[in-house]
C-alpha cells in the first residue's frame, strides 16, 4: 500500500505534490485537534470522579471541544480544497503531457489497437484518478496519521492498552496487505476490461455506417453488448475479492476495540489503572475504530490508482524519436534516400533503398498493395526512423533536424481525411490559427471548395461533425488541400488523395491539387494512371525494394510490373456493361 501510495505521489507534478504533502501535513494536525477530544472527555470525568463538577470545568470541555471542532472543520475545508486542486490540476496537466508526448512518438505506434487504449487512458482513467485517487489517497493517509497520533497518545497513558492497540493494528495491516494481494489480479483485468470497452464503443460508433449497410446491426450490437458484460463482471468479481477482506479489518477493529476496553475494566478493578484513564482509554478505541474503518473502506481501492498511474506511465515510457535536433532551414529541397532499411516488428517493410528526389520535381511512387510505398512516404517525412541507412533533406539527415523545424518543409494530403468538429474556417486555418478569413477565403478558392462551402447554412462558419462526417468524401479531401495550401510547404506528399473519389469530385479535386502543387516537390502515392503519367519520375515499389524508376515512355517499353499496372487499368477502362 505504501508503495502504491508513493508512486501516486511520484505520479504527481512537484506543484501538486506540493499541495497534496501540505494537505498531509494539516491531517496530522486535524488528528491532533480530534485527539482533543480525549482531554475535554477527561476534564468532565475528573469533575464527576472527584465530586467536584463545576461551570468552569465544563466552560473549559466545551472549549476544548469546540476548538477540537472548529479547528477540524476548518482544516477539513483546506485539505479538501487543497486535494482537489491537485488531483484536478495533476490529471489536466497529464492528458497534456501524454498530448506533448504523443507529438515525438513513431506514428507506428499510432493504429486502431492502440486507439482505444491511448483514449480510455486519457479519458477514464485520468477521470478516475481526478476524482478518485486523490479523495482516497487523503481518507487513507488521514486514516494512518489519526491512528498514528492516537496510538502514541495510548501508549503515553497506559503502555500495555498501547500494545494490545498496537497488536490489532498488525492483525488488521495484515488483512489489508491480504486485500491488496487479491486486488493484484482482478485490478488490472478491470481496466483491461475498461479499455476494451472504450475501444469497442469507438469501433462500434465510427463503424455504424457499415454495420448498417452490411445488416450486421444485431451481430455488432451482441459483440458490444459481450465487452460491456465482461466489464460489468471484472467490476463484479473484484468487489467480490475485496468484500471479504473488508469485513475482516472491520472485525478486527471492533474485537480491537473490545479488548481494549475489557483489559481497560480488567486494569480498574485489579487497581492498576485509575478510573479516569480507564474510561479515557476506552473512549480512544472508539476513536482508533472510527479511523481504521475509514481507511478500510478506501484503503481497497489505492491498488485502482496504482494500476492507472501504471496505464498513463506506461504511455510515457514509450520512447520518443529523438527531436533535439537543429533548427535548419535547407539551403535546397532536394531529397536523397541512401541504403535505407525500415524493419516493423521484425518483418523488413523497406530494404535497400536508393532514391534522389530533385526539388520541384514530380515523383509517382506505384507498385503492389503492402510493397512499401506509405512507408516510404513516412521515412521521407521522418514519421519513423529509418533502421538503417539516411533520409536526407537539402544534403543534411532529416534526425539533424529539430521536429518542428522539418514539419515545415511538409504538408499531406492523405485518403483518409480527418476534420476537427469545429467551424471548416478553423479547420482550414488549421496549421495558421491566426490567418485572417481573408486568407482562408483565398486558400478555399484555390482548393475548390468555396462554392460548396458557401452553399452551407453558415458558410465559413458552418460547424461540421466529428471527422468531417457530414460533408462528402470530396469536399472533404478539398478542404485538407485548402488547409495544405494554407501551410505552403515547400514538398507535398500525396497519398492516394483522389482514390477514393466520386467523378463528380473528381475534375474539381484534380483542379484543386494542381493548384497546391504549383512549383513544390511533389510526392505522389497513386493507383490512378492519369495522376501518375506526366509525373517526372516514377518510382515502382515491390517487396520493400524499388524494382523500376523511369518516366512514364521508358517504363512502358519494359516488361516488368509498371507496364501490366497499365494495361490493367486500361483494360478496366475499355470494359463494357
Amino acid at each position: 500500500m505504501f508503495a502504491s501510495l508513493k508512486r501516486f505521489f511520484d505520479f504527481c507534478g512537484r506543484q501538486d505534490r506540493k499541495k497534496l504533502y501540505t494537505a498531509i501535513g494539516l491531517g496530522v494536525i486535524k488528528a491532533i485537534f480530534a485527539a482533543m477530544r480525549i482531554s475535554a472527555i477527561a476534564v468532565i470525568v475528573m469533575g464527576i470522579i472527584d465530586k467536584d463538577m463545576t461551570n468552569k470545568n465544563i466552560y473549559i470541555a466545551l472549549a476544548i471541544l469546540g476548538a477540537s471542532f472548529f479547528g477540524q472543520l476548518f482544516i477539513n475545508m483546506k485539505t479538501t480544497m487543497l486535494q482537489t486542486e491537485a488531483g484536478f490540476h495533476c490529471c489536466a496537466n497529464k492528458r497534456i503531457e501524454i498530448a506533448e508526448h504523443m507529438r515525438y512518438l513513431p506514428m507506428g505506434y499510432f493504429n486502431d489497437n492502440s486507439l482505444g487504449h491511448i483514449t480510455g487512458v486519457t479519458t477514464n482513467t485520468m477521470e478516475n484518478l481526478s476524482d478518485v485517487a486523490t479523495r482516497v489517497v487523503m481518507l487513507t493517509t488521514q486514516g494512518i496519521l489519526t491512528t498514528f497520533v492516537i496510538t502514541a497518545l495510548v501508549f503515553v497513558f497506559d503502555w500495555r492498552i498501547g500494545l494490545i492497540l498496537t497488536a490489532g493494528i498488525a492483525v488488521y495491516t495484515l488483512f489489508n496487505s491480504l486485500m491488496q494481494k487479491s486486488t493484484r489480479k482482478g485490478a488490472p483485468r478491470r481496466q483491461k476490461a475498461e479499455t476494451e470497452l472504450v475501444a469497442s464503443v469507438i469501433e462500434f460508433v465510427q463503424g455504424i455506417a457499415e454495420v448498417k449497410n452490411y445488416n450486421l446491426t444485431l451481430s455488432r450490437a451482441k459483440k458490444l453488448e459481450k465487452t460491456i458484460k465482461a466489464k460489468q463482471k471484472c467490476d463484479t468479481h473484484l468487489e467480490f475479492d475485496v468484500i471479504p477482506f473488508i469485513a475482516l479489518q472491520e472485525i478486527v477493529t471492533k474485537l480491537t476495540g473490545v479488548i481494549m476496553c475489557a483489559a481497560s475494566v480488567y486494569f480498574y478493578i485489579d487497581g492498576s489503572m485509575s478510573l479516569l484513564y480507564c474510561i479515557m482509554m476506552m473512549v480512544s478505541a472508539f476513536m482508533v475504530y472510527e479511523s481504521l474503518d475509514i481507511m478500510a473502506g478506501y484503503s481497497a481501492l489505492i491498488r485502482s490508482v496504482d494500476i492507472c498511474v501504471g496505464l498513463a506511465n506506461e504511455i510515457m515510457a514509450i520512447p520518443e524519436m529523438d527531436i533535439n535536433g537543429e533548427d535548419i532551414e535547407p539551403a535546397s529541397r532536394d531529397i536523397e534516400l541512401e541504403n535505407v532499411t525500415f524493419a516493423y516488428d521484425n518483418r523488413m517493410i523497406i530494404d535497400g533503398v536508393n532514391l534522389k528526389i530533385p526539388e520541384k520535381t514530380t515523383t509517382a511512387i506505384v507498385g503492389p498493395s503492402g510493397g512499401g510505398k506509405t512507408t516510404l512516404t513516412n521515412l521521407i517525412a521522418r514519421f519513423w526512423d529509418v533502421k538503417g541507412g539516411s533520409v536526407k533533406l537539402g544534403g543534411r539527415d532529416v534526425r539533424d533536424y529539430s521536429f518542428d523545424s522539418l514539419m515545415k518543409n511538409f504538408s499531406f494530403v492523405f485518403q483518409r481525411v480527418y476534420l476537427f468538429e469545429d467551424t471548416i474556417a478553423n479547420n482550414i486555418r488549421f496549421g495558421s490559427p491566426e490567418a485572417s478569413i481573408d486568407r482562408v477565403i483565398e486558400a478555399a478558392k484555390k482548393a475548390r471548395c468555396h462554392d460548396f462551402i458557401m452553399s452551407l447554412p453558415d458558410g465559413y462558419d458552418t460547424v461540421i461533425g466529428e471527422g468531417g462526417a457530414s460533408l462528402s468524401g470530396g469536399e472533404k479531401q478539398r478542404i485538407s488541400i485548402a488547409r495544405a495550401i494554407m501551410k505552403d510547404s515547400p514538398i507535398i506528399i500525396l497519398d492516394e488523395a483522389t482514390a477514393n473519389v466520386d467523378p463528380e469530385n473528381e475534375a474539381e479535386l484534380t483542379q484543386a491539387i494542381e493548384e497546391l502543387t504549383k512549383e513544390k516537390t511533389i510526392i505522389m502515392i497513386a493507383h490512378r494512371l492519369k495522376t501518375v503519367e506526366h509525373a517526372d519520375r516514377i518510382i515502382v515499389i515491390d517487396g520493400g525494394r524499388i524494382v523500376q524508376q523511369g518516366r512514364h515512355s521508358e517504363l512502358m517499353q519494359q516488361q516488368g510490373i509498371y507496364r501490366t499496372f497499365v494495361e490493367d487499368r486500361q483494360k478496366a477502362v475499355s470494359w463494357k456493361l
